[in-house]
């Protein structure tokens, strides 16, 4: 049994997901102009990911690998499920859905990554930011670290001795 430590970056991906999504896309592609109109894509994925097994992948050969067995042994399964999603959605179309609010969600995602990238930290979570930042101010006050204006090749020395920055 392997421990997860939380300086390591966890990046797990569904194949499904994206074999869902592209059978959908095929699906949608067929159905009358009228009908695909009130049908929402993101319920019907859901729908059908809802009735068959995940199948995640960590590395790119696990992706390639998982995606080679979906299509072997999944195929009609994936065909049937996202029929029957359409199916099930298109029995109501008047209920009122309010969507999940996911940009938020990415907006979080974008301030890690640059957060990442300013901080030379690949591995940074959400869990561990506040920490990073306080120790890398400390090493900064210090005259440990100089920076460089994101997007610049410039070093911005001393500014980070302001009296403003300093507690």
């Amino acid at each position: 049994m392997s421990t997860i430590h939380p300086e390591q970056a966890q990046t797990y991906r569904n194949v499904m997901e994206s074999l869902v999504l592209e059978e959908a896309e095929k699906q949608f592609k067929r159905l009358p102009a009228k009908v695909s109109s009130y049908v929402n894509k993101a319920e019907v994925i859901a729908y059908a990911l809802n009735r068959l097994p995940p199948l995640y992948a960590t590395s790119e050969r696990g992706w390639q690998q998982q995606r080679e067995r979906a299509s072997r042994e999944m195929d009609a399964k994936i065909v049937a499920a996202v029929r029957q999603a359409i199916a099930a959605v298109q029995r109501d179309p008047l209920r009122a859905v309010v969507p999940l609010k996911v940009e938020e969600e990415q907006a979080s995602l974008a301030a890690l990554k640059g957060m990442r990238e300013l901080l030379r930290r690949e591995e940074l979570s959400w869990r561990e930011l506040v920490d990073v930042v306080e120790n890398t101010l400390i090493q900064t006050a210090r005259g440990e670290i100089t920076w460089r204006k994101r997007g610049t090749g410039v070093v911005q020395r001393n500014e980070w001795r302001d009296t403003r920055y300093l507690l």
